[in-house]
């Protein structure tokens, strides 16, 4: 099965809402899960309530809204921020990207993908490290479109 049917299946069951698939041709048969893509759910311990007197000067701002573009994995693999080991990586924080420029490779299954920028813009953030795992649908980078 070529891989851009696998990527495409993918999509489609992101897009539905689809956790499980199952797909058997001539030659070939694939179970695609989504089961464990998402971070499952972690329980926090809180510490006990202490009142403390409130001021003008200590009510939060609100947070700056932010109009980044996320880039996301589409499938779980392996992120390489550089072409190789050793060589440069593609984009830094800071770099102006324009649209089908590459951003990262994420390896899966022993093949390298290049995930290409949708949007023109700089990079503000890359929230991945170099050879880490990541989880399909995970925020690799934001953008900051022009």
């Amino acid at each position: 099965m070529e891989l851009e049917r696998i990527e495409s299946l993918l999509k489609l069951m992101k897009e539905y809402g689809v956790v499980e698939l199952g797909l058997e041709e001539k030659e070939s048969t694939i179970q695609l899960s989504m089961v464990g893509s998402a971070p499952a759910p972690v329980a926090v311990a809180q510490a006990p309530a202490v009142a403390v007197p409130s001021s003008p000067a200590a009510e939060a701002a609100p947070a700056p809204v932010s109009n980044s573009v996320e880039v996301k994995s589409p499938m779980v693999g392996t992120f390489y921020s550089s072409p190789k080991p050793g060589s440069p990586a593609f984009v830094k924080v800071g770099d102006r990207v324009a649209v089908g420029e590459v951003l990262c490779i994420v390896e899966a299954m022993k093949l390298m993908n290049e995930i290409e920028s949708e949007t023109a813009g700089t990079i503000a953030e890359i929230c991945v490290e170099n050879s880490g795992p990541v989880q399909f649908g995970q925020v690799l980078f934001r953008i900051d479109p022009e």
